[in-house]
């Protein structure tokens, strides 16, 4: 009887409805979800393992949202993409554009082989600006030196007191006195030729120094030719060899300044300054000596 009284024996099962009290030191169990109310037999229940989607879009009752909704509407690629053949591409936009564009002037890059040195050499005369900016990349070592040091081995006779000295030497004398003479041309267009590219760089230009240097010296001796040719029979002081010198030396500028500005992407006002003192040491040694 006594057990009856206290709640045990028969029935010791709480009151339905009512948790469970959890004995002391544990933590209640929590709350039993609530019940789903399934469809009844004839009402569009799905088989079974194949439960259909609610409606709406709407996710059943504690399903996990870690990837989204999977009953919502997907892109068509969306099935096959990331998975294991299908993985999905993409592309990453470069701010500063493609690689391959040329910025530094505008000028577009020069593409061919190399010029051979016969249009070399006939396209600094006839086609300056397209020649030049053929060559921005090409080395013209082999034409530059040959030419330059031909140039430095009639450019003594062009001066009328060298001319008499050199005639009236022995042979032994004479020969030694011409080719320490066309390597001191040869040497003097080098070093006039790399103070162009230094000044054009610090202008800004971002042209080579092999091809600046090379078409400098060519440039040196092509233009001074018709002057020489004249001074070989006339003399360097006659008076139509001075007027040539000074328009092939005007001549020599304007091609200084169409060289440096194919070559270094420079505008035109910049190019004649940076090729400023080799026009000056130009005609202080060579122009105004035959004056």
């Amino acid at each position: 009887m006594a057990g009856f009284r206290n709640g045990r024996g028969r029935d010791n099962r709480p009151p339905q409805g009512q948790p469970q009290q959890a004995p002391y030191g544990y933590d209640a169990a929590p709350p039993p979800p609530a019940r789903q109310q399934w469809p009844q037999q004839g009402q569009g229940q799905a088989p079974y393992g194949q439960q259909g989607a609610p409606q709406g879009g709407q996710r059943p009752y504690g399903e996990p949202e870690y990837f989204g909704d999977p009953y919502g509407q997907q892109h068509p690629h969306a099935v096959t993409a990331n998975n294991p053949g299908h993985t999905q591409m993409f592309s990453v936009d470069d701010p500063y554009g493609p690689a391959t564009d040329h910025h530094a002037g505008a000028a577009p890059v020069p593409t061919g082989p190399r010029l051979h040195w016969k249009a070399l050499l006939s396209g600094i005369v006839l086609r300056p600006a397209d020649t030049f900016l053929r060559t921005r990349d090409h080395a013209v070592w082999g034409p530059a030196l040959i030419v330059t040091f031909l140039y430095g081995l009639l450019a003594i006779f062009g001066f009328d007191t060298a001319r008499e000295e050199a005639i009236d030497a022995t042979l032994s004398t004479a020969i030694p006195y011409v080719l320490m003479t066309a390597l001191g041309f040869v040497v003097g267009g080098l070093i006039l030729g790399a103070v162009t590219h230094t000044l054009a760089r610090q202008l800004g230009g971002d042209g080579a120094w092999q091809p600046t240097v090379g078409l400098s010296m060519l440039v040196m001796s092509i233009t001074d030719a018709p002057r020489l040719v004249f001074a070989l029979f006339l003399g360097g002081e006659n008076g139509l060899v001075q007027v040539i010198g000074w328009l092939t030396w005007l001549a020599a500028g304007a091609l200084f300044t169409v060289m440096v500005s194919r070559s270094h992407d420079l505008p035109w006002p910049k190019a004649l300054g940076a090729s400023a003192i080799q026009l000056v040491a130009l005609l202080s040694l060579i122009k105004l000596g035959t004056l």
